[in-house]
């Protein structure tokens, strides 16, 4: 393929998953509406929210990290978005996969936080403040078991592609849920901390501390950090499909996966209180955590 092919493909990547993501954000405050006995905003309201925050001005400026911030999160996104498998042999949608692009990936997916606290702390709220430090914690807190599921996975399968995973998959006509199911359960517990919703929302807790890290974005800031947000969502449901799932033949097939597996983020914060800081850093390092390690242990075995 010619580089302005591969370019428009890449743009038409980001593109769908931007409208993607929206969408699943979208479905998730009706779930939750009608959960609650609401009949909640209609599906489509992001994108108007989008285009309303996008439409506006923000006179509010703290210095360089402020304005690099959302554009840190969202460059991240993208960039992890691209790296990540799609359509298993399709041509067009592999993106950018290489021999050792999971463990890119790894680095990319905490690279958009680190930026992000960076830009927060320069704004001075003690709000802010305070959840990026619940962030950062919680982000030490699940980093660690999903790290040790991935290598299990990795051991196990001699490959540090994602691009193989999925081959492997689809030839053998299975998932590595199946053939590796600590290793799955591990990451699948880990999937509300990593999309910080309920009990996992000790971050921006709006009852609590404002919104936190957000309170000090507003207009074109905000609405960048919810492009970026709905990207990264739709990049680290497709990451999961692709290493436990059997990753997907088209796009039809990546969106019913995915949204089949957001479902389960949703219904459980639909029904679940916050956690406190310490409660959310022991969740997850109890069952996920022995969960992974033994699915490490089976893979070395």
């Amino acid at each position: 393929m010619t580089f302005w092919q591969i370019l428009g493909i890449a743009l038409l990547t980001i593109l769908i998953a931007f409208i993607t993501g929206l969408f699943y954000m979208g479905i998730r405050r009706k779930v939750i509406a009608r959960v609650q006995n609401r009949y909640g905003p209609p599906v489509y309201q992001n994108f108007l929210d989008v285009m309303k925050l996008w439409s506006k001005d923000s006179n509010i400026h703290h210095g360089i990290m402020q304005h690099l911030a959302p554009l840190w999160m969202i460059s991240m996104s993208i960039a992890t978005l691209l790296f990540v498998p799609i359509a298993y042999k399709s041509h067009f949608w592999t993106n950018f996969t290489f021999n050792g692009d999971l463990i890119l990936l790894l680095y990319l997916m905490v690279f958009g936080s680190l930026g992000f606290a960076l830009g927060v702390g320069q704004t001075g709220n003690p709000n802010s403040a305070i959840g990026v430090s619940r962030g950062l914690t919680q982000l030490v807190g699940y980093e660690l078991p999903w790290v040790i599921a991935l290598i299990a996975v990795m051991i196990q399968y001699k490959t540090t592609s994602l691009t193989d995973l999925v081959a492997f998959q689809q030839q053998h006509h299975t998932w590595i849920a199946f053939q590796q199911p600590f290793a799955f359960l591990a990451a699948f517990l880990l999937i509300p901390a990593m999309f910080h919703y309920s009990p996992y929302d000790v971050i921006v807790a709006p009852a609590e501390l404002a919104s936190g890290p957000i309170s000090e974005f507003g207009g074109k800031y905000l609405g960048l950090m919810m492009s970026s947000s709905s990207i990264f969502m739709f990049a680290k449901l497709a990451l999961f499909v692709d290493i436990f799932l059997g990753g997907a033949q088209n796009w039809l097939w990546m969106i019913i996966k995915t949204l089949t597996l957001y479902m389960w983020p949703v219904l459980w914060s639909a029904i679940s209180p916050r956690y406190r800081t310490e409660q959310s850093i022991w969740s997850v390092w109890k069952w996920p955590l022995i969960l992974s390690v033994l699915g490490l242990i089976i893979a070395s075995v």
